[in-house]
C-alpha cells in the first residue's frame, strides 16, 4: 500500500504542476517573464522525478510567489 501512497502523491504534484502552468500562461507579463516562470516550473519538474518532497517545497514556494505577486524580472 505504501506504493499506491507514492503514486497518489505523483499525481497531486501533477496535478499542481499543470494549474501553476495554466497560471502562469494566463499572466499579463512581458514574454520574458513567462519564459523564466516556466523554466522554473520546468525544473520543478526534473526535481519531482528525483525528489518529490524537494519538489512539492519548491512548488509550493513557486505558487505563493506567483499568489502574492513575486515576479522575476525579464531576463535580457
Amino acid at each position: 500500500m505504501e506504493h499506491d501512497g507514492q503514486l497518489d502523491l505523483y499525481a497531486a504534484v501533477a496535478s499542481q504542476l499543470k494549474e501553476a502552468h495554466t497560471s502562469v500562461r494566463a499572466l499579463q507579463v512581458p514574454e520574458g517573464v513567462r519564459m523564466a516562470l516556466t523554466r522554473k516550473l520546468l525544473v520543478i519538474t526534473a526535481v519531482a522525478k528525483h525528489d518529490l518532497a524537494d519538489a512539492t517545497r519548491r512548488l509550493e514556494r513557486f505558487t505563493t510567489d506567483l499568489d502574492e505577486g513575486r515576479i522575476p524580472e525579464e531576463e535580457r
